[in-house]
């Protein structure tokens, strides 16, 4: 199984964080649920973090079958579509984002 991960990082001021996650769940989600050979999608808003942790603010991630698997899903038009609501959403947020991809499964 392959997983690209999504980290989120960054600082909210105002009521950004609620719209930042309504984004998430009613525009982002559904969108990332689509994505061509996802087997599942996870998104963790952080809860609690050490003291001299990265201020990461949301972890996403979508299993995939395989590395060809992930390829078509990120060539489709289901991730432009995403694309586009993420940078809208990250304007919500003084941070970024970045991917990591790992292989693996349970044991």
């Amino acid at each position: 199984m392959i997983t690209r991960t999504a980290i989120f990082e960054g600082h909210f001021s105002g009521d950004n964080e609620a719209r930042f996650f309504a984004g998430v769940e009613q525009r982002l989600a559904p969108l990332w649920r689509q994505f061509p050979n996802a087997l599942d999608v996870r998104w963790f808003r952080m809860d609690s973090a050490d003291a001299d942790a990265r201020p990461i603010v949301m972890i996403q991630q979508i299993d995939y079958p395989s590395h060809e698997a992930l390829a078509q899903a990120v060539a489709s038009p289901i991730r432009d579509q995403s694309r586009a609501v993420t940078l809208e959403l990250m304007e919500l947020l003084d941070g970024g984002f970045y991917h990591f991809i790992s292989e693996g499964g349970a044991r």
